[in-house]
């Protein structure tokens, strides 16, 4: 075997052992139900944001693990949910309340309005 063909079976060989570290990390990461991302990848595997997208074999891998994560839902995402409900329910009570005040002071202008036309009368006529 010559030096270039040794040279190239080393090569062949990094490759393969890169894109199986890539590889492991991604299933690693969805069965922790880990949100997959080239940044992240990067750090576990110490391999470049180039090869993630470059590598036809690692970036199919990749792009199916994250069809399959559309599905999961942030852990994050669960709190936040529940306090933006707890918010929207305290403003629902807000406006109700709101709602009531209002109701009793169109009344009271109401009836004010009927004092003063009275009133208005009673000095016209008293003219």
């Amino acid at each position: 075997m010559s030096k270039y063909d040794k040279m190239i079976e080393v090569n062949r060989k990094a490759s393969e052992e890169k894109v199986s570290r890539a590889r492991t990390s991604i299933m690693e990461m969805l069965a922790e139900q880990e949100r997959i991302s080239v940044p992240v990848l990067m750090k576990k595997t110490g391999l470049s944001r180039g090869f993630f997208y470059k590598n036809p074999i690692v970036r199919k891998e990749m792009d199916h693990a994250l069809e399959q994560q559309a599905g999961i839902i942030d852990p994050r995402r669960g709190v936040i949910d529940a306090a933006m409900d707890k918010r929207m329910e305290l403003m629902q009570k807000q406006m109700e309340q709101l709602k009531r005040e209002n109701m009793e002071l169109k009344k009271e202008n109401e009836k004010l309005q009927k004092a003063l036309g009275k009133k208005n009368l009673n000095i016209l006529k008293n003219l």
